[in-house]
């Protein structure tokens, strides 16, 4: 009994740490980017992303150097379809957000997590109980009341969202199932999917900018200022980067994106910090605590037996990879 209880503890620690650091490199990049593109000017949102995942592969890069990372093996079919999933996913959402009214974009932001839940009920054969299913309604009403202001809807930004929506879902879907199927850990998925994404990005990202700001990144006028801030966003988000899959490794995406939502309400208590009440006011007070309490309840539904479950196990996984000495928890059972 002590022993168990004992790994329990461990790896519940484990995971609240894993949380933890998402949340801070979550909301720290956000806080940075928003410095970077409303005071300094610099719009190019897709390029950024490049250098991000730049930055990622030079992190990968430098700790498998130090022998930190064991060398695994992804089948390029595999990576070509997660790229194509991720970048359609980020260059989706930049669009989505240009075409779209505020309320849109937030209202297809929360369609993920019900198309999240539909690839697990169709690929993974996860079963929800109704407690589950309802406390997942909370957080999207929640999260709805807080965020969703005007709403309107044109053709092609109804394409857009929907782009982003099912792209942005199977890209965490397919996170966790690659570390699955193929033994692999955050860092050596990292490894395999941020050089692939800083190329691809760093080639297209200066014409997609063009085509979505009417500005070229070649005629930004940098200041020490601006190039400084740069650097801390692209330090961020090898953090942000590697959290994200920690955290869809440790848990599922339907849960990262349950969850997330508590980003969301951080943020806008930031906002009422750092811009006073204006950002404050009662219907998001409300919100806040319906999304809140949706949260617990889905976190409480979602770990009693047939909450979440799986049907059958029936996922193939190839050979084992070598365990990285800086590898997670290999605690896949259980997940919620």
């Amino acid at each position: 009994m002590a022993p168990s209880s004992s790994k329990a503890d461990k790896k519940g620690a484990a995971d609240a740490a894993a949380w933890m650091f998402n949340v801070v490199t979550s909301v720290g990049i956000i806080i940075v980017n928003k410095a970077l593109m409303a005071t300094y000017g610099f719009s190019y949102a897709t390029t950024l992303t490049g250098m991000h995942f730049a930055t990622t592969t030079l992190m990968t890069g430098f700790l498998r150097w130090l022998g930190y990372i064991q060398s695994s093996h992804l089948p390029f079919p595999e990576l070509l379809k997660f790229v194509l999933f991720a970048n359609f996913s980020i260059v989706g959402m930049n669009v989505s957000l240009m075409w779209n009214s505020v309320g849109f974009y937030q209202i297809a932001k929360l369609t993920m997590i019900p198309v999240s839940c539909l690839l697990e009920v169709l690929f993974d054969k996860i079963r929800y109980s109704r407690d589950t299913k309802l406390s997942i309604g909370v957080v999207l009403l929640g999260v709805g009341v807080c965020t969703i202001t005007d709403v309107s809807v044109n053709a092609k930004g109804f394409i857009a969202a929907f782009i982003a929506v099912w792209s942005t879902s199977l890209q965490q879907y397919y996170v966790h199932y690659l570390q699955r199927k193929y033994s692999l850990n955050s860092f050596n998925l990292l490894g395999h999917t941020a050089p692939a994404q800083a190329a691809t990005l760093l080639v297209l990202g200066p014409f997609l900018d063009y085509w979505l700001t009417n500005k070229r990144i070649d005629t930004y006028d940098y200041s020490a200022v601006s190039v400084m801030f740069i650097v801390i966003s692209c330090t961020i988000a090898v953090g942000t980067n590697l959290s994200q899959f920690i955290c869809i490794g440790r848990f599922t995406a339907v849960t990262f994106q349950v969850l997330g939502h508590m980003k969301t309400i951080l943020v806008l208590i930031m906002g009422f910090f750092f811009f006073g009440k204006d950002g404050l006011n009662l219907h998001v007070v409300l919100g806040m605590i319906i999304a809140v309490v949706g949260m617990i309840w889905y976190g409480n539904a979602s770990s009693k037996p047939g909450g979440k479950e799986r049907r059958s196990l029936s996922l193939p996984t190839s050979r084992p990879q070598k365990q990285s000495n800086l590898s997670e928890s290999d605690e896949h059972d259980g997940k919620v």
